[in-house]
């Protein structure tokens, strides 16, 4: 029986090694249930290495794992600045990336698989959720590298030109946990709500010390200042609890999603392991490995370019539904649902996305401004 080798790059140390680990051990659990099929075959052989969340580490460690290995396919990446570190490698030894976390768009590579969300897939369906809820006004926030800066910026450029405004927008260094400064000028500017683009732990502090503000002030409660985020996951919230309860995170998935096929992928993969929650990151990383697995069965090899063609050409059915690559992005059409925190830890999904969105990760046929000044003008009285 042939075997495949696939590589697994992330983080499962470092500043950001708990959303990390989720695109590991999903892309692990995908392997491991390809290898128990028997109607594929062949087997997977997965050879993870760990960057430590140092962006100047990925560019060599890829390079060496792809010659080391034989391997064509990468899974892995959680930043925008460790994906940009790692295309030049995989362009040169035409190799392809599966990038299995939301971006901020802006990109493509013909060595790429975008497998998560861009924009037009999470931001803008949040904002169009939100603001005529509860306000045009906004902060943002975000750690000081591209994720940040260019979310921020998109989301500035559809609020000014649909009637809103930016109130603030500051960064704090990826990791850093000093938000202080954050939250007094929140305080002092009271904006209708704010845009969490931080990731990991300063993303944690900055809850924890939002949710201590409302407990001082009822004008900075979730029901009337939401926290709201694009990549805030349940293996995340259920760490957090109580201070992540009442915010708002959209994604292409969540376990509490209404359907058969979710709630037996759920379980399944729960069972598989108790301690581990099945969150976006986990899935986006799955079903890139699915993708893989199933392309390598109809091609008949595992060389990149033909796998490549068989995403763009055929539909593959995974937890996220079914998925076929956009030929002109290389990006995949996926919902847009928009879920609240529990003090669980899981999800309310209070909009299901019931149709997919197209990519446009150069937002060319996305309107940037939006019909909000409507509802913004109606926005519930609070106490101040």
């Amino acid at each position: 029986m042939a075997t495949y080798p696939v590589g697994i790059l992330f983080s499962r140390s470092g500043g950001y090694s708990r959303p990390a680990e989720q695109g590991y051990f999903g892309a692990a659990a995908a392997i491991a249930d390809v290898n128990a099929d028997t109607s594929y075959p062949f087997e997977l052989a997965a050879y993870h290495v760990d960057p430590e969340g140092n962006a100047d580490r990925y560019a060599a460690l890829c390079r060496d794992l792809i010659r080391s290995t034989g391997a064509q396919h990468v899974v892995g990446c959680t930043t925008s600045w460790s994906r940009k570190e790692v295309i030049p490698v995989v362009e040169k030894l035409d190799a392809l990336l599966w990038y299995p976390c939301v971006y901020e768009g802006f990109e493509v590579s013909d060595n790429l698989v975008y497998v998560a969300a861009c924009a037009n897939q999470h931001l803008v369906p949040l904002l169009d959720y939100i603001v005529p809820r509860f306000g045009a006004r906004a902060f943002l926030i975000g750690s000081n590298y591209i994720w940040g800066w260019e979310t921020n910026r998109i989301a500035r450029d559809i609020l000014h030109r649909s009637g809103g405004s930016v109130l603030g927008e500051r960064y704090v260094p990826i990791g850093d946990e000093d938000i202080c400064h954050l939250i007094e000028e929140i305080r002092e500017k009271r904006p209708d709500f704010v845009l969490n683009n931080l990731i990991g732990p300063s993303s944690y502090a900055f809850l924890a010390a939002y949710r201590a503000l409302g407990e001082e002030d009822e004008a900075f409660r979730p029901e009337s200042c939401p926290v709201v985020s694009c990549n805030l996951c349940e293996n995340e919230t259920i760490l957090l609890g109580e201070v992540a309860a009442g915010h708002y995170t959209v994604s292409s998935y969540f376990r509490s999603l209404a359907s058969k096929e979710n709630s037996l992928f759920a379980e399944r993969m729960k069972a598989g392991n108790p301690g581990r929650v099945a969150d976006a990151f986990f899935v986006q990383a799955y079903a890139a490995v699915i993708m893989i697995a199933e392309a390598i069965g109809r091609a008949g090899t595992d060389e990149a370019q033909a796998v490549l063609e068989d995403v763009r050409t055929h539909e593959i059915v995974t937890p996220l539904g079914p998925v076929k690559v956009d030929r002109a992005t290389n990006h995949v059409s996926l919902g847009a649902h928009i879920g609240r925190a529990r003090p669980d830890g899981d999800f309310d999904v209070v909009r299901q996305c019931e149709s997919t969105i197209a990519p446009d990760p150069f937002l060319t046929a996305t309107p940037l401004q939006r019909i909000y000044d409507r509802a913004a003008g109606a926005r519930k009285l609070r106490v101040v």
